[in-house]
């Protein structure tokens, strides 16, 4: 991933409802779901969400596959984990990086 993917990724990300569809899509593993149920979760009018699903997809966050009428939406983890991977390539200039004593753990 360069930083222009990087970028466009991080936009996508930065509105507070594509964010939650993105971590609904993320929580809801490899399956996916469909978008109705994306729907519902969120609360969304149907146009409300495709325009936010469209910001997504544009950034390579989110495939959809149709089945049939229903679209099943997915997470792309490949992509999250790339987005990820750029994040933190140079953590720790290069060390070992070390759990914080402040964080409770997981």
């Amino acid at each position: 991933m360069d930083t222009t993917q990087t970028v466009q990724a991080l936009r996508a990300l930065s509105h507070d409802v594509r964010l939650a569809a993105y971590r609904a899509l993320i929580q809801a593993g490899p399956e996916g779901m469909p978008v109705g149920s994306l729907r519902d979760l969120l609360g969304l009018p149907a146009a409300t969400l495709t325009a936010h699903l469209n910001q997504l997809r544009q950034a390579g966050l989110v495939t959809d596959q149709r089945e049939g009428r229903v679209i099943r939406l997915r997470a792309d983890y490949e992509r999250m984990n790339a987005l990820i991977g750029f994040l933190t390539e140079n953590c720790c200039g290069g060390q070992a990086c070390a759990p914080s004593a402040t964080k409770a753990p997981c």
